[in-house]
């Protein structure tokens, strides 16, 4: 059966569209700006081939041009996804002057065809091949898989689209865009498929991403945004097998407030609220990139200080006392205080267990001393 290039489009066209209002069905009212950014490259490639196909017909020009803007920002968009969910991406410069150069150029040029096939196609190819390489880093591979699968479609568009440019610049062979050449047709069945998979790609990295959140969700505090006793657990036993490997120094600390309960009856939970929010927000000020805090449970925090012996432990709590009295002076209208209790790791203890053991023991013993006190282990 001879294959149709107009049907072809239209059906590529139509599946878009679906797709298009398929996904906020799919993916729910809140979701990231990766996923939005998605859902806005699809409709907008929807809305350019529709505008290309009606081009045929009627007001040629203005809604050629507007299949190219659609194009071209549609594949801004993939980048933006890609920006939330990989981080910085390279190019990025590069591409927003294509993006906006490529349908500039395509309506200045549009009296001569050659000119404006191959001038959009080309730097439609290089816009392609742009966001395809914003793909490849860092590789990582939880993540490679839907990277990969989106890179070969990319570059697939980008092998095609160059193709039809190079046709109906530089030969006679191409003077519509729907004309039954079998480059032009094997473009139309590469895009249809490069659509689908595409797809697949992107709702896989969509649901990467919310796993990823809700594994977040279980390992962390929702009232400091510090790590709960579960992500503390996991990540403290990693850090603690590190340093005991490399016997490198490694000093614990149970921090606790002083006569919370009296606050939350005294001031109302509110309050007590925001002395939590307030002590979290400076012992994460005060502590080091690298070292691990988070609260525990109620009004207790653990902190990890790594590749640190104990004097560093003392000098943290020198700090974060006069930062704290000060702070909740000002914030909180009363001076907030803290007992605590150190301990450092012995050579050859692995547990995590056991050396929070220890500086629990300590802090158990400065409240028992008078509270606002820091006590270190034997």
């Amino acid at each position: 059966m001879p294959l149709d290039f107009f049907t072809l489009m239209a059906v590529m066209a139509a599946n878009l569209f679906m797709i298009s209002a398929a996904l906020p069905l799919i993916m729910g009212r809140d979701v990231s700006r990766a996923a939005r950014n998605v859902q806005a490259s699809l409709l907008l490639q929807a809305v350019g081939w529709s505008a290309i196909i009606a081009s045929s017909s009627l007001w040629d020009q203005a809604l050629s041009t507007v299949a190219m803007v659609c194009q071209a920002t549609a594949q801004w968009a993939l980048y933006r996804a890609l920006e939330e969910w990989l981080g910085p991406r390279p190019l990025r410069r590069t591409l927003l002057v294509l993006v906006v150069a490529m349908p500039l150029g395509y309506t200045l040029g549009f009296d001569h065809y050659a000119w404006r096939v191959g001038w959009a196609n080309g730097l439609l190819a290089a816009i392609l091949c742009t966001v395809a390489r914003a793909t490849l880093y860092p590789a990582t591979p939880s993540e490679g898989r839907w990277r990969t699968l989106l890179l070969g479609c990319l570059l697939t568009s980008a092998f095609f689209t160059l193709a039809r440019g190079l046709l109906g610049a530089f030969t006679d062979q191409y003077p519509s865009f729907r004309t039954p050449h079998p480059v032009n047709l094997a473009a139309a069945v590469a895009t249809n498929v490069s659509l689908v998979l595409g797809t697949v790609a992107v709702l896989v990295a969509w649901r990467a991403e919310a796993e990823q959140k809700l594994r977040a969700l279980a390992m962390t505090d929702g009232l400091t945004g510090l790590l709960n006793r579960r992500g503390f657990d996991a990540q403290g036993d990693t850090l603690l097998a590190h340093a005991w490997r490399h016997r490198l120094p490694v000093t614990a600390l149970m921090l606790d407030l002083d006569h919370f309960k009296q606050i939350n009856d005294t001031h109302g939970h509110e309050t007590g609220d925001r002395a939590l929010q307030l002590f979290a927000r400076l012992l994460t000020d005060t502590c080091r990139t690298g070292d691990l805090i988070a609260r525990l449970g109620g009004e207790e925090f653990g902190v990890l200080l790594m590749h640190n012996a104990t004097p560093a432990g003392s000098a943290l709590d020198k700090r974060l006392r006069q930062r704290l009295r000060d702070a909740s002076a000002a914030e909180l209208g009363f001076v907030l205080d803290y007992s605590a209790g150190m301990a450092q790791l012995r050579p050859g203890e692995s547990s995590l267990a056991a050396l929070m053991a220890r500086a629990d023991e300590a802090l158990y013993n400065a409240k028992t001393e008078g509270r606002g006190r820091l006590v270190a282990a034997p």
